[in-house]
């Protein structure tokens, strides 16, 4: 690649984070158009189903400056129709010369973009920065493709020892208002924000999307809460007409996924206690975790995840840190689980 055109790779991936949790069940794709001189001509990122696609919608930010130039996109462009026609024909019809992916398409209903585009005498270059774009925006939908489940974002937040709340069960708040913010930008690029009942009767949370300024965002995720014995209150406010609930009565970790597959959800955010964490930890269902650490020490109260079955530190479950961010006074920690338990039945109960 050319200079030009990895920058242009770092931009798209960053448009296609942009949109993450507005797309599903289609991938957050981000593409950017050069001219042939290797500037920036045009740049756009996946709308909501139904809406252009992101090649689309930076050809038409292009015009003319894209003939003779190069697309640079997070995903190979498809090459069916569906709601919107197919990407790489609009990729051809602009007259580019150069077509640089991350991501080959996995799926046959919308694969062969790239042979079309090659047959058309135009210049594609395929698995470009293809780790760092499967890590990004693409991975929720890639989970969904491979594993035919949502992927799975784990958020916690913690004292230096481990504790969720104190003996009392307070735990507002462990954490400062730049974490907390943090959280809210989380859950806006998430399909669903799950708890457990013992969290929704406990701490009573709403679990909505709120902007810089404490206000509701426009675009709620899902909010589901497991109860399989009927213990959320009918006064619960997660139960408001902030946005919309799901009552899941699923009685293990892989059935509450496939129901939320069904409904389209492709990217959940994990929210509940010790025990539905524990849950998903024990059936090898959590790709990623999101820890944020305060520097307070309690001593005693909840620890952040329940029992694993582990009883020695040779089976402990171990991941990779892969983002270490100051949050104000605190800590937040993203990581990646590089092994698991290997249990694929954990009951949902209490959380």
């Amino acid at each position: 690649m050319t200079d030009p055109e990895r920058r242009a790779m770092a931009r798209a991936r960053w448009l296609g984070a942009s949109v993450l949790g507005t797309t599903s069940p289609n991938p957050a794709v981000g593409a950017v158009v050069l001219a042939a001189d290797g500037t920036v001509a045009g740049e756009g990122a996946t709308q909501p189903p139904g809406g252009a696609h992101a090649e689309v919608w930076a050809l038409a930010a292009a015009g003319e400056r894209a003939r003779g130039g190069t697309a640079v996109v997070t995903l190979e462009p498809c090459a069916h129709t569906g709601r919107t026609g197919p990407c790489a024909d609009a990729l051809i019809a602009a007259g580019v010369a150069r077509v640089v992916v991350a991501v080959p398409e996995p799926t046959e209903l919308a694969a062969g973009g790239a042979d079309r585009l090659r047959a058309a005498g135009i210049d594609v270059e395929v698995g470009v920065e293809q780790d760092e774009a499967e890590l990004g925006a693409l991975g929720p939908w890639l989970t969904g493709v491979r594993e035919h489940r949502p992927q799975v974002v784990w958020k916690v937040a913690a004292t230096l020892d481990g504790r969720v709340a104190a003996a009392d069960g307070s735990s507002r708040w462990i954490t400062g208002e730049q974490a907390r913010a943090a959280v809210h930008r989380l859950r806006a690029t998430c399909d669903a924000v799950v708890v457990g009942s013992g969290t929704a009767v406990t701490d009573d949370p709403q679990l909505t999307v709120r902007d810089a300024d404490g206000r509701d965002a426009e675009r709620q995720p899902l909010r589901v809460v497991v109860d399989r014995r009927g213990r959320l209150p009918e006064g619960a406010r997660v139960l408001d007409d902030a946005a919309p609930t799901l009552v899941s009565r699923a009685a293990d970790p892989a059935e509450l996924l496939a129901e939320l597959y069904d409904r389209d959800v492709r990217r959940v955010l994990l929210e509940g206690g010790p025990t539905l964490a524990a849950a998903f930890l024990r059936a090898g269902l959590v790709d990623e975790a999101v820890v944020h650490l305060a520097p307070k020490l309690l001593g005693a109260g909840p620890a952040l995840v329940g029992d694993l079955g582990i009883s020695s530190i040779a089976d402990a479950l171990s991941f990779e840190t892969v983002e270490i961010l100051p949050m104000g006074g605190d800590v937040q920690l993203r990581l990646l689980p590089t092994r698991h338990t290997g249990a694929r039945q954990s009951v949902l109960e209490g959380s």
